[in-house]
């Protein structure tokens, strides 16, 4: 959950005590739950919404699907999965011709899940 592991929660609890003092901590809490249910809720009427007004043709839309670097990806992947299955059909007519002459550049390989594409640009 945003990137925080438990050494950060616990550094938190504690200037939260230190800070709010003990009494007044669990009001905060229960606030800060309910704040991020109703966030939540409001996301899933944003994407209820969507899916209603988008028709049937979107009814397994998630919001994710539209983050733009996920669709720059998916788009990268198919082009270099179309190339390489082009060059291997082309690989597969060549088999009469001699296999020593060098080839242009190497084939490409799509991305794996955790490497970023070279289009995604990590900000500070």
């Amino acid at each position: 959950m945003f990137g925080i592991g438990l050494p950060e929660l616990a550094v938190i609890a504690f200037f939260g005590v230190v800070l709010l003092g003990p009494d007044k901590l669990p009001g905060l809490a229960r606030q800060l739950a309910q704040g991020i249910k109703a966030a939540r809720r409001m996301g899933d009427s944003v994407r209820d919404d969507l899916r209603s007004s988008l028709g049937e043709d979107y009814a397994d839309l998630e919001l994710r699907d539209l983050d733009p670097r996920q669709m720059v990806r998916r788009q990268v992947e198919e082009i270099l999965a179309e190339r390489d299955e082009e060059d291997s059909d082309e690989d597969s007519d060549d088999d009469s011709e001699d296999d020593d002459e060098a080839q242009a550049s190497p084939p490409a390989t799509p991305l794996a899940p955790h490497i970023a594409a070279p289009v995604e640009r990590k900000t500070a």
